[in-house]
């Protein structure tokens, strides 16, 4: 696929086919995360599957349970983890001295690989930031000074692709000056 039908294609799914995700799609969407970019190539994640059917609706349901909120999640073929783990020693010292969090931008980067990965394969996803992180984190055995900034549900889309409504680029860009 073009790159351009691509990013249009790639889209946050909320409801899914209950056909089970290939064992090699998954692989081929954590590859593409692997190769991300990351600032002082810390890479500072960790991604979680989660497709056993009871573990992967309980984890579901702790971010359905919030507030009404991914109501779809319990139902979802598959749920991916994404764990910030430590980063090195330069990215963390460049984090502090720019006051920017590198971490989190490195774990955006390598979400959006995922999920481009598995548009162009055909599936559909939706990040996932409003969740019981706690909750999950007890459920996936991972340690408490670990966080978990994103959930990112994966499946066969069964949603209609809707059209993109989206700011003018005049609107969100400019050129040499604010």
């Amino acid at each position: 696929m073009m790159f351009k039908e691509l990013i249009h294609k790639r889209q946050s799914v909320r409801t899914y086919k209950t056909d089970a995700v290939p064992a090699e799609a998954i692989s081929a969407c954590i590859e593409a995360a692997r190769l991300a970019p990351s600032a002082c190539n810390a890479q500072p994640w960790k991604f979680v599957v989660i497709d056993d059917e009871a573990l992967k609706r309980q984890v579901g349901e702790a971010a359905a349970g919030m507030g009404g909120m991914n109501k779809f999640c319990p139902l979802v073929p598959c749920i991916v983890a994404v764990v910030l783990e430590k980063p090195n020693v330069l990215s963390a010292i460049g984090s502090v001295i720019k006051d920017k969090e590198y971490m989190l931008i490195d774990i955006g980067i390598a979400a959006d690989h995922f999920c481009l990965q598995a548009a162009d394969l055909g599936l559909g996803t939706c990040m996932i930031g409003w969740f019981d992180e706690k909750k999950v984190r007890q459920l996936l055995g991972i340690p408490k000074n670990k966080r978990i900034p994103l959930l990112i549900t994966l499946g066969f889309g069964n949603d209609t692709p809707r059209e993109k409504v989206r700011k003018t680029t005049g609107e969100m860009s400019s050129r040499n000056r604010y």
